[in-house]
């Protein structure tokens, strides 16, 4: 999957002909506001800021939007229904638990890589609100998932006996999440990057002495 981003409409500067203001839905103003989240904070955004961020006014705004909340759930949404749809993938349901849990791995790598801004902002949620919290509850089950598929891994011999899951779990998703610090598209390895880290997960780093 080649990485993508999704950009605002294109505005027109303040001395363009006819002085209009940039004509959005709440599809377009949705990038901008996770723009903006990211930046400065879902807490600190305030609906001025996204107005103003927009080249339009706050009730031009809200024609389009009911307020910052539904566009934090449309965001989060995004980045969790792209990695559940992962889990629905036939290679993710079909063969042996470690060839499932490779492809889920670079599956992750690529919805990231896809969607940065979105799974940026799903992994910086920390439970402040009702929504955050929900989506916290379903980041929770998808590494449950993940979990799930080690131990079927080391059930089945195909890892080592002392290898803990729930830790296993959470290297794997801390080594993948950790793309949103240094991953940014245009990489010129950008179509390798998937294989080479499950490469890496796969293999190890550093042997064992």
């Amino acid at each position: 999957m080649e990485p993508t981003e999704t950009a605002p409409p294109r505005r027109q500067g303040r001395g363009s002909p006819g002085g209009r203001r940039p004509t959005y839905d709440f599809e377009s103003l949705l990038p901008i506001a996770v723009a903006e989240f990211n930046t400065r904070g879902y807490d600190a955004t305030s609906m001025d800021h996204l107005a103003r961020t927009a080249g339009i006014t706050k009730s031009s705004f809200y024609n389009h939007v009911e307020g910052k909340e539904g566009l934090l759930r449309a965001a989060l949404e995004r980045a969790l229904d792209q990695l559940f749809g992962i889990l629905e993938e036939p290679t993710a349901q079909e063969g042996s638990a470690l060839e499932r849990l490779r492809h889920i791995i670079k599956r992750q790598v690529e919805v990231l890589m896809a969607e940065l801004p979105y799974v940026t902002l799903l992994l910086r949620v920390r439970g402040n609100t009702d929504v955050e919290r929900w989506a916290l509850a379903r980041r929770k089950a998808f590494d449950a998932t993940i979990a799930s598929l080690v131990a079927d891994a080391v059930a089945d011999g195909e890892m080592g006996d002392d290898v803990d899951p729930w830790l296993a779990a959470r290297v794997l998703s801390g080594t993948v999440n950790s793309l949103i610090e240094w991953y940014r598209p245009g990489r010129a390895d950008a179509l390798q990057l998937p294989d080479r880290i499950v490469d890496l997960v796969s293999s190890g780093i550093i042997r064992p002495a």
